[in-house]
């Protein structure tokens, strides 16, 4: 049999080059290489680096949904039907999101992990006897997942080949995430399996791209135990209340951490506590972005605008909180109500969303509402913190006292950000794989 799968091309934002394209291949749609190329004839199409091939004729087509690139997967979808291939949607979306999607826009959904579900569709369709839904067990274990089929990659078309995932799903449940919606679940790795997957991926630097790496704090102090050896760098994203363990932050250094990407969100009280981010507190924000600075760790810290507590002037206050205590990078969204979400749901009661359009559903566009500013106000607010952030003077300012720290530093700040569009011209003369190779040698020993 044959199957093709496909990631739909991502919708860029207005500070994204190609290089967000490029970043990092898609594990998911890997996952499911693992568990079926030994059988049958796979194939994987990145639409972000590459265009769709429509001429071929697959038995079925898999295609990983987000909610942003819902109405791009439709019609992906729309044209293998045409040709005759049987299509299954997975992925995030459908999984939170599956009772928003039209009935006849797939053949098949896939509702959770591709480990519990992928295995029955191919089994089924061989006899005949496919079904519309497959849902994952709940009582699904993290020693069933499968590792991405690194080899099965096109290299030199990402910046980094070196991701790994150490867990599925996050314990918490905020109201406007994509993980506190729809089958909810959360589980880590057989450890052993992870470690393969380090000397399978061949690189010194990892980038673990768990939702909530430090989501099991006994899991993860082990885990960090048997990096410590290995003699890597890595990154990863955890929760807040990670930054205010000092043992747990001492155990990270010594295991090589070099940055981790943690949801403050917003350092507005009244703006957390109305969507039940019960991990952050904002009284302890500065003493957790100190007790991280101290061990020589960078912050790359997320923050959304348009919360209930946001107003005009939260753009300049949060703009001198980044500066103040000089975050070394920033992510910015605006409050992007995902559907299947609690925020999706109060809103829509509410009579508060604006737009259905799914496609401006990606952290960049103002699709409801928002309570103490105009839609307007909101949106040029997101774009003036993100300038002011990557203006030269502020970048100067944030520079790290850590001087181990400055290279990374600098070559995100300038190379990623405020010349991303000359370092993606770079990349399509000598590969996105080597320019990411050169950044991760800077970050290491300059």
């Amino acid at each position: 049999m044959y199957i093709k799968l496909v990631q739909p091309k991502m919708i860029k934002r207005p500070m994204d080059t190609d290089l967000k394209l490029h970043m990092a291949p898609p594990l998911g749609l890997l996952t499911i290489v693992s568990l079926l190329r030994d059988k049958h004839t796979v194939s994987l199409e990145n639409e972000n680096i590459q265009s769709i091939d429509y001429t071929d004729h697959p038995d079925i087509v898999g295609i990983s949904v987000t909610v942003d690139t819902l109405p791009g997967a439709m019609k992906i979808a729309r044209k293998f039907r045409d040709n005759g291939s049987i299509v299954v949607a997975g992925g995030i979306h459908v999984t939170t999101a599956c009772d928003t999607i039209p009935e006849d826009a797939f053949d098949v959904l896939c509702i959770g992990a591709a480990e519990g579900t992928w295995l029955d569709i191919v089994r089924d369709f061989e006899r005949g006897e496919l079904k519309t839904v497959y849902r994952c067990r709940k009582d699904f274990d993290g020693k069933e997942i499968v590792a991405p089929a690194y080899d099965f990659l096109t290299k030199d078309k990402y910046l980094y080949c070196n991701v790994i995932h150490t867990s599925r799903g996050c314990p918490f449940h905020c109201d406007f995430c994509y993980n506190s919606a729809g089958e909810r679940m959360y589980v880590n790795r057989d450890m052993e399996a992870v470690l393969e997957d380090i000397k399978a991926v061949g690189s010194r630097h990892i980038m673990f791209i768990d939702d909530n790496f430090a989501g099991n704090p006994a899991w993860l102090r082990e885990f960090l135990k048997r990096l410590i050896p290995l003699d890597i760098k890595w990154n990863a994203a955890v929760s807040l209340n990670a930054l205010c363990d000092g043992e747990l932050l001492d155990l990270m250094k010594r295991s090589g951490c070099q940055g981790l990407f943690v949801g403050f969100e917003s350092i507005q009280a009244d703006s957390i506590s109305h969507v039940h981010k019960i991990q952050n507190n904002t009284a302890v924000y500065e003493k957790a972005v100190k007790m991280t600075h101290e061990r020589g760790i960078m912050i790359n810290a997320s923050f959304v605008f348009g919360l209930d507590g946001d107003t005009p002037d939260t753009f300049r206050t949060t703009l001198d909180w980044i500066v103040k205590n000089k975050i070394e990078t920033v992510t910015s969204h605006i409050l992007t109500p995902y559907p299947g979400t609690e925020l999706y749901n109060r809103l829509k009661e509410q009579g508060r969303i604006t737009s259905e359009d799914l496609s401006r559903y990606n952290t960049a566009h103002v699709v409801f509402r928002p309570a103490k500013m105009s839609e307007q106000q909101l949106y040029n607010g997101y774009i003036w913190i993100y300038k002011q952030i990557y203006s030269l003077k502020n970048i100067w300012k944030r520079m790290p006292e850590d001087k181990s720290q400055r290279a990374a530093y600098l070559l995100f700040n300038l190379l990623y950000r405020k010349y991303g569009g000359f370092t993606d011209l770079v990349c399509r003369i000598i590969t996105y794989k080597n320019v990411g190779i050169i950044a991760e040698k800077l970050s290491q020993y300059l």
